[in-house]
């Protein structure tokens, strides 16, 4: 078994968060077989409740994103919190956002900002991905948001994953008392050659092999009084199928758009990546861009980390609209907190939970608007202060999954997806 590792992205506290992939795995020593083997024997074992066929992006923003420089500026609160940047007029009256965002403030009508969200003061993706904190999941072990779609999908069978992470593995990614099947299809490095036959491998041949495999199974088949060996036999074929229908393989090769599509998206593929992989039918994609723990030269990484995501968020939901899948996806993009209101002395800002902002897209929520403020200097939810969990139980209704289900933890214990549940009443419409 072969463990490649993907990017690697260094906080303040000097930890290295690093990614995973095992080829050939989806964790532990589990063949994608057998991942598909244990998803659906899960299912088996208790009935599910309804599942949706709608889909979500979740995008990050490793480090804590600072909020008063992108959508939720303070042009009149003393320099030393304002900072560099000015905002901009949306064609929405009466919301502003940073002047990195043009785009997004031409089509403000198709966007929602949170400004009023409260987190915790963690590097972690936790939080945001599965709505408790890493301190709690270290031993309660919630599931992320892609895993639990990934559970209500678990029969789907066919050649698409349900959940695809294109930045690798995290501790928010992981599905933890759902079971290692439920972990993501991660693509990463080299990992697309798990997509492909192996060099000299036709399908001839890789039926040849199959033929083979049978029949040294047959004794095994003659002495089964369960029924597994007939289980596994279709399992196998389901992840033959993922191999050779080429699915996944074709969704993650961007070169098959056209030439001016790739322009708009250059720099910024991997929300074009997340758009195929979604029209390809994986129901929940997770993606990261930049690196946001901004202690010193804060404006400096922003101007040209802001124009990016700008881009990519535009290009993002504008195919969404055009396509008519608008409704059919949502999306939110945030990071783990927000950043000091008052800039230090090396140009930057520090860790801020207090307040932070997400901005929420599609899913047939309100668009248009600007949900909740903060304070003169940004210091704090002015109004309506809302927790994570309240997001994102906004998202999973959105995908029309109810966030108070129940799945069996590792000790056979009920435990809610979500446990705080209200969801944010203006995002409804």
């Amino acid at each position: 078994m072969l463990r490649f590792l993907g990017s690697a992205h260094k906080f303040c506290d000097g930890a290295t968060r690093r990614d995973f992939l095992q080829i050939g795995a989806f964790g532990g020593a589990l063949t994608l077989a057998d991942v598909l083997r244990l998803n659906t024997a899960q299912a088996a074992n208790k009935k599910q409740p309804t599942r949706s066929k709608k889909s979500a992006i979740m995008i990050y923003l490793p480090g804590g994103p600072s909020h008063m420089d992108m959508y939720d500026l303070k042009p009149d609160a003393p320099a030393e919190f304002r900072g560099e940047f000015k905002p901009i007029k949306t064609n929405v009256p009466g919301v502003e956002i940073c002047e990195h965002f043009p785009l997004q403030a031409k089509m403000w009508d198709k966007l929602a900002c949170v400004r009023s969200v409260v987190s915790v003061d963690e590097h972690s993706d936790s939080l945001v991905l599965t709505g408790y904190p890493d301190r709690v999941n270290r031993t309660a072990d919630h599931p992320s948001f892609g895993s639990v779609v990934s559970k209500l999908r678990a029969d789907d069978g066919g050649a698409v994953p349900p959940f695809v992470s294109l930045r690798g593995m995290s501790r928010g990614t992981e599905p933890g008392y759902l079971g290692i099947a439920h972990r993501p299809f991660t693509p990463g490095g080299q990992g697309n050659a798990n997509l492909r036959l192996a060099n000299g491998v036709t399908t001839d041949r890789l039926d040849a092999r199959k033929n083979l495999l049978d029949k040294f199974d047959d004794t095994r088949r003659e002495i089964d009084a369960s029924g597994t060996m007939v289980g596994m036999d279709a399992y196998t074929e389901k992840a033959i199928e993922m191999v050779t229908a080429g699915v996944v393989r074709d969704a993650l090769d961007v070169r098959k758009e056209d030439e001016k599509t790739r322009e708009r998206y250059k720099g910024v593929e991997q929300f074009l990546t997340a758009r195929r992989l979604i029209e390809a039918g994986v129901g929940c994609v997770t993606l990261s861009v930049g690196g946001w723990d901004t202690h010193g030269q804060n404006f400096k990484t922003l101007a040209r980390q802001l124009p990016q995501v700008d881009r990519g968020i535009a290009n993002l939901i504008n195919d969404l609209h055009d396509r008519g899948m608008a409704d059919d996806v949502v999306t939110v993009m945030w990071g783990e907190f927000g950043r000091t209101p008052k800039v230090n002395m090396n140009a930057g800002r520090d860790h801020w939970s207090p307040v932070m902002s997400a901005l929420v897209a599609g899913g047939g929520l309100k668009m248009g608007q600007a949900v909740g403020a903060s304070t003169a200097k940004g210091e704090r939810p002015k109004d309506n202060p809302l927790s994570v969990p309240r997001v994102l139980s906004t998202i999973y209704r959105a995908i029309g999954i109810d966030p108070s289900l129940t799945f069996n933890n590792g000790a056979g214990r009920p435990m809610y997806v979500l446990d705080e549940r209200e969801p944010v009443k203006e995002l409804l419409g």
